[in-house]
């Protein structure tokens, strides 16, 4: 299987991806010549792995008939101090809402996620150390 993304500059530093029939735009700070009319390519590596990622729990826990309230991610990264600056390190925190949530169901689905299923998270962690953890809120 193949995938395909066009990349149209817009000016400046600006650029419009196309993505699965979708736009994206893509622009620097204002610090280096952009506009901040969009987010940086790089970020936008992270939320590509929090949805790849998001996207395998969601259906695994579904699978495993676990319903939760709500469910959030937050990921932080830090770069090289050399050019080309790269992640060096990811952590993802995973966080559950609900009721009365198995752990060990939100261990098993984070970790399948990570261990078999999200290419994304494959892809990095051949050039980053990728970390994560489960935080679940208790609702009442």
């Amino acid at each position: 299987m193949s995938t395909k993304v066009t990349i149209n500059w817009s000016g400046d530093m600006a650029f419009v991806a196309e993505v699965n029939g979708f736009a994206v735009q893509l622009d620097a700070s204002r610090e280096v010549g952009g506009k901040g009319k969009g987010p940086r390519p790089k970020p936008l590596t992270l939320a590509a792995l929090g949805g790849c990622t998001g996207m395998d729990v969601v259906s695994i826990l579904e699978k495993m008939r676990v319903s939760v309230e709500a469910f959030d991610m937050q990921i932080e990264a830090e770069e090289t101090e050399e050019h080309p600056k790269v992640y060096r390190k990811i952590h993802l925190v995973y966080i559950f809402k609900g009721k009365d949530l198995p752990m060990d169901k939100l261990e098993k689905a984070v970790n399948l996620s990570q261990e078999r299923y999200c290419g994304v998270s494959a892809m990095l962690r051949k050039a980053a150390e990728l970390t994560y953890e489960i935080t679940v809120v208790s609702s009442q």
